[in-house]
């Protein structure tokens, strides 16, 4: 930002050599440099920051000056020729958006006559480094460099209807730009139209069909606050950059359009204009100022030095903010409208430092009293999660939260995306409502550069919308393909199969003892048909896992079968797990049955588990699938299972007869609920 020494002694004394100015200004957070002579006047630029846009005028620099200096920037008058007839009988504005335009102010100076700046006018805009073009645009210009508030003036003669509506562009509707070039609007950007269709592009460049000439005589002045990301989304899709669009993205100070709008019209009677008798001003909800409590214990905490109570307190007003003591070494501060940068006690905190002075800061650590952190469950779930996975061969990945709304659509996930209305490409214009396409890509970003095998998982948040909320949720994803393990010379590696992933989400709810948990036939979106499972625990899915449908394969190029899973971990590290309980070693030997038997080719063997964990077993310590087996010895509708049994008596040695009773009990039971047909030769006694 460009700053014209002459310009900023308007407003307050800075009677200082320029050299000490710019080294305080400097000292106080606004870099000030390059300082040169043009006419007569000193002018440096100061570095200014996204988030104080109320430094990109002179009043903001000045506010800064005075504040440094004890003093109190100039208040100027604005006086103003008026006409008897009052504004409201000439004109109307009306607002269709208010959440993108928030407040719009309007008066209408009569009578002026076009043409050539003043001197001192132009100096000023020669200043900024602008050529001055006549006194109507060069007082827009004016206003936005002295005030950091951008300002627009229409013909008001070429105003069809003479009234201004603010609203979103219709369809197919174009603008001829001051510049001359035509551009076509869509229905997210904010107009300002009149009755017949747009005449400016809100906070970014007026239209050249109401634009000032040299035969206009009556100037409709518009100075209104616009939504910072509208105009940014607007300006980066027209690709126009303009003075007031860098000020409007940044955000405007709302409680000064009335004011900027009073000194253009001010300024434009001194050229033969009268104004119309008061201001327009459409201000549907105005907003409450802003307060934040600061604590002056809190100031030695961060600050590491003792700031007394007086100076805190001179500082905060001298820079515009309204200070009430609640009690004893707390304030409530009341903050400016234009300081839009504030939000919190530790930006307060930061202005008193500044002005304090960061040289009286010291320069060493801060003691701090120790503390035990507090025990967070789930971080240490999560933890533990981590390095069961660790262990099944699983590296982790972290993917950006972004996803393509086309990638998404593909994805069917059964969730609503949610739009980001400032996406930093088309590419990235949402929130994910899955892990899975982030790992897809992982995977084929891997095997693209010669890996044979990928085995990963995510720890994420997924984000959509329900019944109007925005929801979040936090999730694990695994996803597993191609070979396993390292290449050996003295093993071949085997490929991935379903049974891998699925052990590995065995294992994992095993490990944080959420069991019994099951598994039971569900289709979904992301998987192909009669390939996917929901993880059951309580009653409640909590989870899928499958094998990725060919339309999700397709969209990253992969080609290979890859089985991934998706787990709602906000959902399960909610629920109660089991209760932890402490077995002693045991003193007396178990025995093993191995039962083999021919079974349906549907059967599952969750439906096992199912028959035999509903009998009351004596000493039945666990059991396990060890064979599955299909071949031409057996049957085309059938599959050989074999099941070792577990069993033992913490009391004492299990008799040989008290486990036959058992074994035949078991087989009794799954003959009658299953169906299945024992194989001869199927008992072995280990």
């Amino acid at each position: 930002m460009k700053i014209s020494l002459d310009w900023l002694r308007d407003y307050v004394k800075a009677d200082l050599p320029t050299p000490e100015l710019l080294e305080r200004l400097t000292m106080i957070g606004l870099v000030a440099e390059n300082a040169e002579e043009k006419g007569g006047d000193t002018v440096f630029e100061v570095e200014t920051y996204a988030n104080r846009p109320d430094t990109l005028g002179h009043l903001g620099i000045a506010r800064e000056v005075a504040a440094m200096l004890g003093e109190r920037p100039v208040e100027k008058t604005w006086p103003v020729d008026e006409l008897p007839v009052t504004i409201a009988d000439l004109t109307d504005v009306q607002i269709y958006d208010e959440a993108l335009c928030p407040r719009y102010c309007a008066m209408l100076v009569k009578g002026v006559e076009v043409g050539p700046s003043p001197d001192w006018l132009c100096r000023r805009i020669e200043a900024m480094g602008l050529r001055p073009i006549n006194n109507v645009v060069d007082v827009s210009n004016y206003v936005l460099f002295a005030t950091a508030q951008p300002l627009h003036a229409f013909d008001f003669a070429k105003l069809r209807g003479g009234r201004i509506i603010v609203r979103k562009a219709l369809k197919g509707e174009t603008l001829k730009t001051l510049e001359g070039s035509t551009i076509e609007l869509t229905p997210d950007m904010l107009v300002i139209a009149d009755e017949a269709g747009p005449v400016a592009l809100a906070g970014v460049m007026g239209g050249e069909e109401a634009g000032v000439t040299e035969t206009t005589q009556d100037v409709f002045i518009e100075s209104a606050c616009f939504d910072p990301v509208s105009v940014r989304l607007t300006a980066k899709k027209t690709g126009l950059s303009t003075d007031a669009s860098y000020r409007f993205e940044r955000g405007s100070d709302i409680a000064f359009p009335p004011r900027a709008a009073l000194m253009a019209a001010s300024l434009l009677c001194r050229f033969g204009g009268k104004a119309a008798r008061g201001i327009l001003d459409v201000y549907p909800k105005p907003r409450k100022p802003k307060s934040v409590v600061l604590r002056h214990r809190r100031i030695s905490d961060l600050l590491g030095v003792d700031v007394p109570e007086d100076r805190v307190l001179r500082i905060l007003e001298d820079l515009g903010f309204r200070v009430e003591e609640s009690r004893k070494g707390v304030w409530r501060a009341e903050v400016p409208s234009f300081r839009v940068d504030i939000e919190r006690e530790a930006d307060l905190i930061e202005e008193v430092a500044r002005f304090y002075g960061y040289d009286k800061i010291p320069g060493e650590m801060t003691p701090l009293a120790s503390f035990e952190p507090p025990v967070n469950k789930k971080r240490e779930k999560v933890q533990k999660l981590r390095q069961v996975l660790l262990h099944q061969g699983l590296d982790e990945v972290i993917n950006f939260s972004f996803s393509d709304p086309e990638k998404e659509s593909v994805v069917a996930s059964g969730r609503e995306p949610i739009a980001i209305r400032n996406p930093i490409s088309s590419r990235s214009a949402s929130l994910r409502t899955s892990l899975v396409m982030g790992l897809l890509e992982n995977v084929a970003w891997n095997l693209n550069r010669g890996l044979e095998g990928v085995h990963i998982f995510e720890f994420g948040n997924i984000y959509f919308r329900k019944d109007e909320a925005h929801l979040e949720q936090f999730t694990l994803g695994l996803l597993s393909t191609g070979l396993l393990g390292r290449p050996h010379w003295q093993t071949r590696a085997g490929e991935t199969d379903f049974f891998v992933l699925k052990g590995a989400v065995e294992a994992l709810m095993s490990a944080l003892r959420y069991e019994p948990f099951s598994f039971a036939d569900d289709a979904h979106p992301f998987f192909e048909e009669g390939a996917s499972l929901a993880l059951v625990y309580k009653g409640e899915s909590v989870g899928r896992l499958g094998v990725v449908k060919k339309a999700l394969r397709e969209l990253c190029s992969l080609e290979g079968t890859v089985y991934a899973a998706e787990i709602n971990l906000a959902g399960l590290l909610e629920k109660q797990p089991k209760a932890f309980r402490f077995t002693p070693v045991a003193k007396f030997p178990g025995v093993s049955r191995d039962l083999s038997f021919l079974a349906d080719r549907d059967l599952s063997y969750q439906d096992i588990r199912t028959v035999v964990a509903k009998l009351s077993v004596p000493f039945l310590e666990g059991f396990e699938l060890t064979d599955r087996f299909t071949g031409p010895s057996i049957p085309g509708d059938k599959v050989s299972l074999s099941i070792r049994f577990r069993y033992r008596n913490p009391k004492r040695t299990l008799l040989a007869e008290e486990v036959d009773k058992a074994q035949q009990d078991i087989i009794g039971r799954l003959k009658a609920a299953l169906n299945i047909q024992p194989r001869k030769g199927g008992k072995i006694d280990n």
